[in-house]
């Protein structure tokens, strides 16, 4: 069922509370973000997994070298967010999660490895084969969720500031491909970015709805039934 942005929850370790959302612009998303982030830290909100999408964005953080980003002339909008990593893309046929938890409350102690066996667990119970890798000292990071091949699947970027996290991951199930074409991601250059969907063709193998794959990822971080 469809949630709301102030429904009750209860705690991480029990259960995060599952906001689920249709498109929203990328802009109004991290406004809303802000707001979710103060709520928490005042303790007037539980913590909570946001499941939305966005329109066609490129989003960076503070050391993404210009040359990482879409030119202008491809008609990409970009946006500097505050989170960790680097160039990514938000868009149609994307799943995207925001996970607004107070780590001094019970979260976990390395909250982006977390997030990636659940996002593993939740892929495998869909059917698809998941990784996480490790990043070798010294080079562009790893973080993210890929498949056996090493074709990256799910961008991950958070922020954690005040011990409350923000931002999140992003799963490709059925976007346009192509436009990773036009930036470089994650500042991994040459970097496979596969989808579900592609997947699922390799695998013949059934595409599963937005419904379903909302839910397994949500049961695998522990959201309330």
């Amino acid at each position: 069922m469809r949630g709301t942005i102030g429904e009750v929850g209860i705690e991480l370790g029990l259960g995060l509370t599952r906001v689920d959302l249709g498109e929203v612009a990328y802009r109004e998303a991290l406004d809303l973000m802000a707001g979710w982030v103060e709520e928490r830290r005042a303790a007037a909100a539980p913590d909570r997994l946001v499941l939305l999408s966005h329109p066609a964005v490129v989003t960076y953080g503070k050391h993404t070298p210009p040359t990482d980003l879409p030119r202008a002339e491809d008609g990409l909008e970009t946006v500097a967010v505050d989170r960790g990593g680097h160039a990514t893309y938000h868009g149609p046929g994307q799943l995207v999660g925001y996970l607004i938890i107070d780590l001094h409350r019970g979260g976990p102690a390395d909250v982006v490895r977390w997030l990636e066996h659940g996002l593993i667990a939740a892929l495998g119970d869909l059917g698809f084969p998941a990784v996480r890798r490790d990043t070798p000292k010294g080079e562009s990071s790893l973080v993210g969720v890929w498949t056996p091949e090493h074709h990256k699947l799910v961008s991950i970027g958070m922020r954690i500031r005040g011990g409350v996290t923000s931002h999140g991951f992003a799963l490709n199930v059925d976007p346009d491909l192509g436009v990773y074409d036009r930036f470089t991601a994650c500042r991994l250059e040459g970097v496979t970015m596969t989808s579900l969907r592609r997947m699922a063709g390799e695998r013949r193998q059934k595409l599963p709805g937005d419904q379903e794959i909302r839910d397994a990822i949500a049961a695998r971080l522990g959201c309330q039934p």
